[in-house]
């Protein structure tokens, strides 16, 4: 008989700690849109990259993706907060929610679309070889870049195309980065995003000595990462929507040069 009993007890345990279980991870699937407000902030996992987001002069974040998460941030009713990462660990970021959301000129490739809950693309986007100028007039096709040594930011769509086309790379921790190791001349090329070199490259910019080659390696699209199952990235596609019919997304793409690239919403 006391067998029994201890059985039934030990049964009714079990059956007490899995309903237990079962409520804490209800409380753990609360919606991020409200778990946001709940909190107050919106954190922005970022990188310096102009002109989508980067520091003016009194060290502000700015850019079109800055300005447009501040936007988004407003119209939740909290601050927004932006936390440069480490490009690779984007998607631990998130999933440990240290950040919120990844807001940085993200191509939509197949990992990031399975890794996170994306928003619908919002601008279009290509990756471009740039190379110093005495440079460029060699480099008009694949086959003439398969001959330098490239450098490209970790994790990247850059990196991804480099691998594809089996050149020679290293990866370093950010866009930023790649672009000084050409002007350094340690590396002879770097690939980065058309809409990046079109802000840091050329006449009138940081890098006049360089320049943007005619070689696409891909044409492509950016999205916002959200975590998987998020309520979030609807949230911010009904933003996009509403935004993109007043005007303000096309006002602020202009400030920052981009606007030819606005994908209709």
């Amino acid at each position: 008989m006391k067998k029994r009993l201890m059985a039934v007890l030990c049964a009714v345990s079990m059956l007490v700690a899995l309903t237990a279980c079962g409520a804490q991870g209800g409380a753990s699937s609360e919606s991020d849109v409200e778990y946001i407000k709940n909190k107050g902030t919106l954190v922005v996992g970022i990188t310096d990259f102009a002109p989508m987001d980067y520091k003016d002069d009194s060290g502000k974040w700015i850019g079109f993706d800055a300005d447009m998460a501040t936007k988004i941030a407003s119209t939740l009713g909290v601050k927004v907060e932006f936390v440069e990462i480490d490009w690779d660990n984007k998607i631990l970021e998130l999933d440990n929610k240290s950040i919120d959301v990844v807001w940085n000129g993200m191509t939509l490739t197949n990992e990031v679309k399975n890794s996170m809950e994306c928003t619908k693309p919002y601008l279009n986007n290509a990756q471009v070889v740039v190379v110093k100028n005495d440079l460029a007039s060699t480099v008009t096709s694949v086959e003439a870049a398969s001959e330098l040594q490239f450098a490209v930011e970790a994790g990247s769509a850059g990196e991804a195309a480099a691998s594809d086309n089996n050149f020679n790379f290293t990866s370093v921790s950010s866009q930023s980065d790649a672009v000084m190791e050409v002007e350094a001349g340690t590396s002879d090329a770097c690939i980065i995003d058309l809409l990046m070199a079109g802000a840091m490259v050329g006449p009138g910019t940081s890098y006049p000595d360089l320049t943007t080659t005619s070689v696409e390696l891909t044409t492509e699209e950016y999205g916002v990462g959200c975590r998987k199952g998020s309520d979030l990235a609807a949230y911010i596609n009904d933003q996009f929507k509403a935004l993109y019919d007043d005007g303000t997304i096309e006002s602020i793409a202009t400030i920052y040069g981009v606007q030819y690239a606005v994908v209709a919403q």
